[in-house]
């Protein structure tokens, strides 16, 4: 493991749309399979996390833009506005894993879903 920082690119990615191990497994698990879709039980599944907890990030990913939805099943696209970025993720996550993880476990709990309250949406 690499004891470089952390480039500007991925720890704006991790602290603007990641929060948690789960949401980053998710995203890693399915762009290297983009031809593959789950639901958030099968994803839970596969990456032995909480049916909620893989609900929520899943859906949060796909609000994001990093992942796309049909009929309840998430997967990746294969041309995605945010490829590069989450080729350094990934790139990252081999090498520096420990301070990626920490990166995530530091941040605010519930700051996103406290701000989001403040968004303007139609119903």
């Amino acid at each position: 493991m690499s004891e470089e920082p952390l480039s500007e690119e991925v720890r704006d990615l991790i602290l603007r749309h990641i929060d948690s191990v789960a949401q980053l497994e998710v995203l890693l698990f399915l762009r290297e399979r983009p031809a593959e879709r789950l639901d958030a039980g099968a994803a839970a599944k596969r990456l032995y996390a909480p049916r909620g907890e893989m609900a929520a990030a899943l859906t949060r990913l796909c609000n994001d833009g990093f992942l796309v939805r049909e009929h309840e099943l998430y997967g990746y696209p294969p041309a995605s506005d945010h490829q590069a970025k989450v080729d350094a993720l990934a790139k990252a996550y081999a090498r520096q894993l420990i301070p990626i993880t920490n990166l995530i476990h530091s941040k605010p709990r519930n700051i996103r879903a406290f701000s989001d309250a403040f968004k303007f949406r139609k119903d």
